[in-house]
Order: C-alpha cells, then sequence, then structure tokens
C-alpha cells in the first residue's frame, strides 16, 4: 500500500505541523475509500497542538470525521478540565471546533483509579479496534517526544514496557512521580503507521542520536519504536534537525 507519510525535515514547527496535517488528511480521504472506519492514537504535551489547530482551521470540513475513531497513546491522571489533560488539550484545540460524533472520541479517564482505568480502556480499544495475534492494529499511531528521549508514557529506564503482553499500564514520570496511563511498546509497534512530531532545538541531540543509531540511544524509548510490519516517519523542524543529514524539504 502507498505510504502518505515520510521522514522529512521542515524550516520551522509551523510548517512541520502543517505539512504533517496535509499528509494525514490525505491519508485519511484515501483509507475511507475503501474502509469504513479507521482507527488513530494521538499524543498530547504542547507539540500537537499546533497540529490539531491547523486541522480544525484549514482541514473542518475536508474529510467526514465520524469515520475516524480517536484513541490516546498516553494519559496523565488528571481531570479532563486539568490543563495538562490530553484530552482536554485536543478537546480545546480540534473535537470542539469540528463535525464529530461523541462516540468516536475514546479518551483515558485519567480522573479515575489509574489500575482500574488501565483494565477499562485496554477493553475498550480490543472491543473497537481491529486485532492481528491479540495485539490492537491502530492505523496510525502520533508520537511526540521528550527532552530525554522518553516517547508515550515510557521514560528511560522502564524499557520493560516493550516486552509486556499488557495493551495499557500504568506508569510515572520520574522527576515529577506524576502517575500516567499508556500504551505499550508492542501495541505502539504493531501500528500500520507510526509518525513522530518533533520539533525545537532541545530535542537535537536525541533526534541524532536516535536517527544516526549511536550507542547511547539505545538508552531511549523513541530509539525502541521499530514497527513490526508497518512504516515509522519522523516530521522535525529545522531546530530538532539540526545534527543529521537530511535535506529540508
Amino acid at each position: 500500500m502507498k505510504t502518505y507519510f515520510k521522514t522529512q525535515v521542515l524550516s520551522n514547527s509551523v510548517e512541520t505541523s502543517e505539512r504533517l496535517a496535509m499528509d494525514l488528511i490525505r491519508y485519511i480521504q484515501n483509507m475511507i475509500r475503501y474502509r469504513d472506519c479507521i482507527y488513530l492514537a494521538l499524543s498530547g504535551g504542547s507539540t500537537p497542538q499546533l497540529l490539531f489547530e491547523i486541522l480544525s482551521r484549514d482541514f473542518s470540513k475536508a474529510i467526514d470525521w465520524n469515520r475516524v475513531h480517536f484513541f490516546w497513546v498516553d494519559e496523565r491522571c488528571v481531570p479532563f478540565s486539568d490543563q495538562e489533560s490530553n484530552y482536554g488539550n485536543a478537546t480545546s484545540f480540534l473535537f470542539s471546533k469540528i463535525a464529530i460524533d461523541k462516540d468516536n472520541i475514546h479518551p483515558i479517564h485519567g480522573a479515575d483509579d489509574p489500575l482500574n482505568e488501565a483494565v477499562r480502556y485496554t477493553g475498550e480499544i480490543l472491543s473497537i479496534v481491529p486485532c492481528h495475534k491479540n495485539f490492537p492494529v491502530f492505523d496510525l499511531v502520533l508520537l511526540g517526544m521528550g527532552n530525554d528521549g522518553h516517547t508515550a508514557s515510557i521514560f528511560p529506564g522502564q524499557l520493560n514496557l516493550f516486552e509486556t503482553n499488557s495493551i495499557c499500564t500504568v506508569t510515572h514520570q520520574p522527576e515529577t512521580c506524576q502517575r500516567r496511563i499508556t500504551l505499550t511498546g508492542r501495541v505502539i509497534n504493531n501500528a500500520s503507521e507510526i509518525v513522530f512530531l518533533v520539533t525545537g532545538k532541545q530535542k537535537a541531540e536525541k533526534v541524532k542520536s536516535i536517527i544516526n543509531e549511536e550507542t547511547e540511544s539505545s538508552l531511549f524509548p523513541a530509539k525502541k519504536i521499530v514497527p513490526v510490519t508497518g512504516n515509522l516517519s519522523w516530521y522535525l523542524d529545522k531546530q530538532s534537525a539540526a545534527y543529521i543529514d537530511i535535506k529540508m524539504s
């Protein structure tokens, strides 16, 4: 199947998010030509907010959003109303501005008991997302990367979460001890398309280490993102790609 995503470098964070938005819409348009629904898992944090703004501003009517089911890669254990809620931010920047049925949006309930919620969310994913060998197969997983090389809510020192058979699990942010709920590594790597959206000069050293496969990168969870059969792409701005040899698009 043709892939609509490719690793590329744009001049700044706005252009990077705009390119990913265009590629994502083209991908969805193509997929829903022969599929009733597609299944996406979104990341949180500040980086995707610009992407969400562009999608809601420029592409609100470009697709039938009710053909897309949205899940989350991870969530902080906070209420939806909290400014750190990944679901809350996605709702503010995207879902409140497009025509989509609430049944197509599948948040992690961060305010609930984390262990119970990890079990509940696992059941929700397995009841909706197509599976292969007991693991869900998301059509696309959108990832970010932290300054420490973490991705999803899998942090350095938690690489065992790429070996577990669990679908979701509870983790913690090492510095703050904030609890998180996250998809595990095997679920992420089972996706058909995995896209990193990474911007900012503070990420440049980790991007270089991972893409150039330097020895130290084996400690970074983002390096462990290796699709089983799918495709992996990086959307970078000039600052985050400062130390790698990829021509700007």
